[in-house]
């Protein structure tokens, strides 16, 4: 669908966290809906049988209860604080570079510079438990990086990451702490500082809605919006079994880049950097290492890979017989397929997310099959 220039109504944000607030729903729970009948204000208004047939009859029971209402009530409250937004996939802020990903987060909690979402950028990670060359390392490779006009990304946790945080903050590209709770609460609390530092300067962002307490099982899931957010991953110091090994895995698997900083050959610390590379991650020994292989830095984001055909409803393949293969704006499609603003951008939602057209600047849309 077309995302608006602006952030969302309050009924339509409404919708969004009402259908993401709902227990027991999920992202593909989420997703299946979104495919089916387009915005959230559909999957509402739609009769509960069919709400049944894509998500079984309990759910289709929470959804057209009303029992969420005072959760939605407080995140409405929360993003109209300054400096507080939430991102739907609608949303045209909405990092471009997370929906050429296999799971994109319906909704993104943005506490700070949102405008740096657009920005070329990078994650820095590493070891909690980092030497203090590591730190320095860590510093010295995001400040440069920053400094270039890439935005650094990493997790806001101890060590590797703190240290990216800050030698990125206050330079050109700014820093974006990816976090595992909501963005009302602070974790670990040792980097309470730094955090509310990246509140005011750089950005706080997070999929978990507010009041989430840090779970374990939320940071290896964070790790994949670190890796998908940026154009590749620096791994200053891992050890083996690191965490950070996982995010350069998904950002291999993402299609971005590995970089690793090679150290000693009798640190436990250097160990996950060195099975990296022996895995194919670029050795690095500068951040003019980096910025040459990235090559001129832009906020131009690949197309997704086009995922198989599959058979469109008619209003999809009246969607795209009116695309033609040149890219169209939205005022253009209305008047070739004849269908109306509501239902054209339910179709152009679904088919971004199925990776069978993209959204180019401008507000204009693409066929990539």
């Amino acid at each position: 669908m077309t995302r608006s220039a602006s952030p969302d109504t309050t009924d339509d944000l409404a919708d969004w966290l009402r259908l993401v607030l709902t227990p027991g729903l999920g992202a593909a729970g989420q997703r299946s809906l979104l495919a089916t009948f387009g915005l959230p204000g559909h999957v509402f208004a739609a009769p509960r049988r069919q709400l049944a047939a894509v998500v079984g009859d309990g759910l289709a029971d929470r959804l057209r209860s009303d029992d969420q209402r005072d959760a939605v009530d407080a995140h409405l409250r929360w993003a109209r604080e300054p400096g507080n937004r939430v991102l739907s996939l609608a949303d045209a802020d909405y990092p471009r570079t997370l929906l050429d990903t296999a799971d994109p987060p319906t909704l993104l909690y943005a506490k700070g510079r949102t405008e740096l979402l657009a920005r070329p950028s990078l994650a820095v990670v590493g070891a909690r438990s980092a030497t203090p060359q590591g730190v320095a390392n860590a510093e010295a490779f995001a400040r440069a990086l920053a400094r270039s006009g890439l935005a650094v990304i990493s997790g806001l946790a101890l060590g590797i990451d703190a240290a990216a945080h800050r030698g990125a903050l206050d330079e050109q590209g700014g820093t974006i702490a990816v976090i595992g709770t909501g963005a009302d609460r602070i974790y670990p609390a040792g980097n309470r500082q730094l955090a509310h530092g990246i509140a005011d300067r750089g950005l706080i962002l997070t999929e978990f809605p507010l009041g989430t307490p840090a779970r374990r099982h939320h940071f290896p899931k964070r790790n994949r919006l670190i890796s998908g957010l940026g154009r590749g991953v620096l791994v200053v110091e891992a050890a083996v079994g690191s965490g950070s090994l996982i995010t350069a895995r998904l950002a291999g698997e993402q299609g971005r880049e590995v970089f690793a900083i090679p150290g000693s050959i009798h640190s436990p610390l250097s160990k996950g950097c060195h099975r990296l590379i022996r895995d194919g991650a670029k050795l690095v020994e500068s951040a003019a290492d980096i910025l040459e292989e990235l090559g001129p830095l832009s906020c131009a984001v690949p197309a997704p890979a086009p995922s198989a055909p599959s058979s469109s409803a008619p209003e999809e393949a009246r969607v795209l017989s009116a695309m033609g293969h040149d890219p169209v704006d939205t005022d253009t499609l209305l008047q070739r397929s004849g269908l109306t603003t509501e239902v054209l951008s339910a179709m152009l939602l679904t088919m971004e997310l199925d990776g069978r057209v993209a959204r180019l600047p401008g507000g204009r849309f693409q066929r990539i099959l």
